[in-house]
């Protein structure tokens, strides 16, 4: 891998980071459960993608 790929995977795994966080303390404040559920979702998203990005370290 190159330092521009290393650096463009480590970037993503920042990115999918912040978003599993902010979804996480959203699902916390949303009362609506279809919005809620939806939240749970791209969290759980999140944390798949970042895993992937993290095994090709």
């Amino acid at each position: 891998m190159t330092e521009k790929e290393l650096l463009y995977v480590e970037d993503a795994l920042g990115h999918e980071q912040y978003f599993q966080t902010h979804c996480s303390e959203l699902v916390q404040r949303i009362e609506d459960s279809e919005l809620k559920s939806f939240a749970e979702r791209a969290q759980q998203q999140h944390c798949k993608i970042f895993s992937r990005l993290y095994e090709l370290l």
